[in-house]
């Protein structure tokens, strides 16, 4: 039985994300905390991602709860997932980003994970994935045709992140110690040894929001049925009263 409430799915290509940052302030909405892992960013896209992705947030989390844009704070758990600080209605949320997209899901009561990667798998990821796999999974890769076993690749990883960040324990619990098999109706089903009934309380969905990319979303309860997703990549979309800033306030920014 699917619950009642949906889950939402915000996309942010990397292109917008100066606009989207322009659009909400820049980076007044940051904590001292944020700004500073900000500054560390080593290169323009990676500043850019990090940016997008804690705004991002924000506007995902107050399009499901109303508080204001600048009153969200975060706390930690034991593995380091990110949790709204104070809890609000018991609204989760994850967030994912590679090169060119970043995302955010929200869920209310329930957990969630969401991982972003390219596709086709890259090579080191292929040889990686010897090490991560379940021996089913391996069978299914080696069995798999050759020009289709790097997109394989590439979702079975993200299948098995989006599942691990739901949980809250990330890669602190190997991937190799649960299991993805194909549903008899199309998706997959994870077999978990150390939650029997995983199979039944856990839905995923795979889509491929561009030809580059692979998206997993792993959800507690509920299903793909329920899923809500919102593109921002046409900024008019954008539903803020937020004053704007001069761009080259954004830190990260480049023309």
């Amino acid at each position: 039985m699917h619950h009642a409430d949906p889950t939402y799915l915000w996309l942010l290509p990397e292109r917008a994300v100066d606009g989207f940052a322009t659009a909400l302030g820049g980076t007044r909405l940051l904590t001292a905390e944020e700004r500073a892992g900000l500054t560390r960013r080593r290169t323009p896209g990676a500043a850019r991602r990090y940016l997008g992705a804690r705004l991002l947030c924000r506007y995902a989390l107050t399009a499901r709860t109303g508080r204001p844009l600048d009153g969200w704070r975060f706390t930690r758990g034991v593995h380091g997932r990110p949790e709204p600080e104070p809890a609000a209605d018991g609204v989760r949320f994850n967030l994912s980003h590679c090169e060119g997209l970043i995302v955010c899901v929200v869920t209310r009561g329930r957990g969630c994970g969401v991982d972003v990667g390219p596709t086709p798998a890259t090579g080191a990821l292929k040889d990686r994935l010897a090490a991560l796999l379940g021996p089913a999974e391996r069978a299914r890769l080696d069995a798999a045709a050759p020009g289709a076993r790097a997109e394989l690749a590439a979702e079975l990883w993200a299948l098995k992140e989006a599942y691990l960040k739901a949980l809250g324990t990330g890669l602190m619990r190997g991937p190799g110690s649960f299991g993805f098999v194909p549903r008899p109706g199309g998706g997959f089903a994870v077999r978990d040894p150390e939650l029997p009934d995983s199979g039944a309380a856990w839905w995923f969905d795979l889509l491929k929001p561009s030809p580059r990319h692979v998206l997993a979303i792993a959800g507690e309860r509920g299903g793909p049925g329920l899923l809500r997703r919102t593109d921002l990549a046409d900024l008019s979309l954008i539903d803020t009263h937020e004053p704007d800033v001069p761009a080259h306030r954004l830190v990260g920014h480049r023309p």
